[in-house]
Formats: C-alpha cells, sequence, structure tokens
C-alpha cells in the first residue's frame, strides 16, 4: 500500500468509471487499474464491484475510504511542512547575541524579521561575544550577532553591520562633565566602572589605558550595563560604555557622554556565521535581510 494509491481509491469512489477516475487524476485507465488491483492485493479483500458498468464500492471499500481520506491528508500536511521548511524558512533560526547587541541593537530588526517571516522562530541566547562564538563554532547556534574589535576571523564569516565604539559616560553632577573634551591627564584619579573580565567591552577599555598611558583606579567590576548605568547616575565612577546603550539617558540629561580621549581601537557589531556551503533556510534569509537593512 502506499499513498497514491489510497488517493486512487478516493477518487475511483466519487467516480462512475475507472475511465472517469483516470481522466480526473490524468492518469491513464490501466494505471488506475494497477493501482486498484495493488490495494486489494495488499488488504485481501475486494474493495470495489462493478454494477451495471459502473464502479461501487463494497461494505470493505467503504470501510476503508475514511482512513484513506485521512491519511492522505496527514500526508498533504506533511508535505506542505516540510516545503515551508525547505522554500519558506519555516524552523528554529538560533541566534547567540553578545549583550550590548542583544539589548540595544538586535529587538527590532528581529520584530521586522518575524513580520516578513512568520515561518521562522528565533531562539535567542545572551552571552559574551566570546562565548557566543564558542556556540557558533560548536554548533549550538546558526549565526552570532556580537560586539567585536577590528580583527580578522579567519574560521567565519564576518559582516560588519555598524559601529559600536566604546564612550565615557558619567553623572551630570561630576566635575568633568561640563567640560566638552576630557583629556587622559583628567581621568588619572577618577575611579572607573569597568565590565567583566572577558567582554570585548573590557578588553577594549584595557587596550584603550594602555596604549594612552592611564593607570586607571577600578572601582567596580560589573557584569551588566544597566548596572553600570545606574551606578554611574549616583555618581560612584565614570562609566566606558557602548555608545547606543546609554543613547536614551544622554538625550534625557540622566548621563552625560563623552569621547574616549586618545586612539580606540574600533569595534563593531557584526554578524558572524560558519562557513559553510550550507546554511538552514531560515539563517539565510535572516543573513540576507540583515544585510538588507544596514546595506552591507
Amino acid at each position: 500500500m502506499n499513498v497514491q494509491q489510497l488517493r486512487v481509491l478516493q477518487k475511483a469512489a466519487s467516480c462512475r468509471t475507472v475511465t472517469e477516475a483516470a481522466a480526473e487524476l490524468g492518469l491513464k485507465q490501466p494505471t488506475v487499474s494497477f493501482h486498484l488491483r495493488k490495494l486489494e492485493e495488499a488488504f485481501g479483500v475486494e474493495l470495489f464491484r462493478k454494477q451495471a458498468g459502473r464502479l461501487a464500492l463494497t461494505d470493505a471499500g467503504e470501510g476503508l475510504l475514511p482512513y484513506a481520506r485521512k491519511i492522505t491528508a496527514l500526508v498533504e500536511e506533511a508535505e506542505q511542512l516540510m516545503k515551508e521548511y525547505r522554500e519558506e524558512g519555516r524552523g528554529k533560526l538560533r541566534i547567540g547575541a553578545s549583550y550590548t547587541p542583544a539589548t540595544y541593537f538586535l529587538p527590532a530588526y528581529l520584530a521586522e524579521f518575524q513580520q516578513r517571516f512568520p515561518n521562522a522562530l528565533p531562539l535567542l541566547t545572551v552571552k559574551q561575544a566570546g562565548g557566543a562564538l564558542a556556540m557558533l563554532h560548536g554548533y549550538e547556534v546558526d549565526v552570532a550577532i556580537v560586539s567585536l574589535p577590528d580583527e580578522p576571523y579567519p574560521d567565519l564569516n564576518v559582516v560588519k553591520l555598524t559601529d559600536d565604539e566604546l564612550k565615557l559616560a558619567l553623572s551630570p553632577r561630576h566635575p568633568l562633565a561640563s567640560r566638552k573634551k576630557i583629556s587622559i591627564e583628567d581621568l588619572r584619579r577618577e575611579p572607573f566602572l569597568v565590565h567583566e573580565t572577558g567582554s570585548t567591552s573590557r578588553e577594549l577599555s584595557e587596550s584603550w589605558a594602555k596604549e594612552n598611558g592611564l593607570q586607571w583606579h577600578i572601582r567596580m567590576e560589573l557584569g551588566a550595563i544597566e548596572t553600570i548605568k545606574e551606578s554611574v547616575k549616583h555618581g560612584i565612577g565614570i562609566g566606558i560604555l557602548p555608545w547606543r546603550s546609554f543613547l536614551k539617558e544622554a538625550g534625557a540629561g540622566e548621563l552625560v557622554m563623552r569621547d574616549l580621549p586618545g586612539h580606540v581601537r574600533r569595534r563593531t557589531i557584526s554578524l558572524a556565521f560558519r562557513k559553510e556551503e550550507a546554511l538552514v533556510p531560515q539563517a539565510s534569509q535572516f543573513i540576507s535581510f540583515m544585510r538588507s537593512k544596514l546595506e552591507v
């Protein structure tokens, strides 16, 4: 028994003759007769008999018909589902992201992506950039959206989406907040609130301090950007944060944003994916979508 035989059974049950069934199925008459005979052989019962030159279901055929309809409907549903996976990007889109992109950059794009591709189900895992890239290497995610320094990554495809520079974050009440430009000398005795070790922000902050000969005083190491912002607001110290992470607070006058004095290695929010010939359809759609939206 196969699905085609069950489809022929249903059509033959609704037609008056084998010839009529064959015409509606787009098959030759002997092919329809062959399928019906094979189905009867499979079950070992007679399914049709001819009455006055017309096809009529036997009791066994009447009993089989609802099962045939149910089976073919399930097969068609499965075929449609597989088509959606194959052609329409249906399925889970596993994204690894570092904290800044996940919180301050990605949500708006994910919202539009889901509107355009409702069959895709994004699953977002947030880690430090190194952890997100490790998940990418380990096939735990399909793509990664991470803040990265401007360095080569020979084993990955890396698409730079937008800048993610670090800035000084100060309380409006801080004495340096009134200055439009802050020098390294101004910062030598200031306490800093910094990201925990292992984050891209911490790595670049330390490089900036070293390149500019700043022996900085770290008052606290904090794991969350929001905690750093609140601590800066209360005057505990100066923060070094991605500019987009406190753009809203700077606009509202809750924090003051200033450039880091001296040379800073450029960092970007980037889209990374493995160098493979084939990606799952929803990952390919997401990569194309992000390239188009950011014009990269």
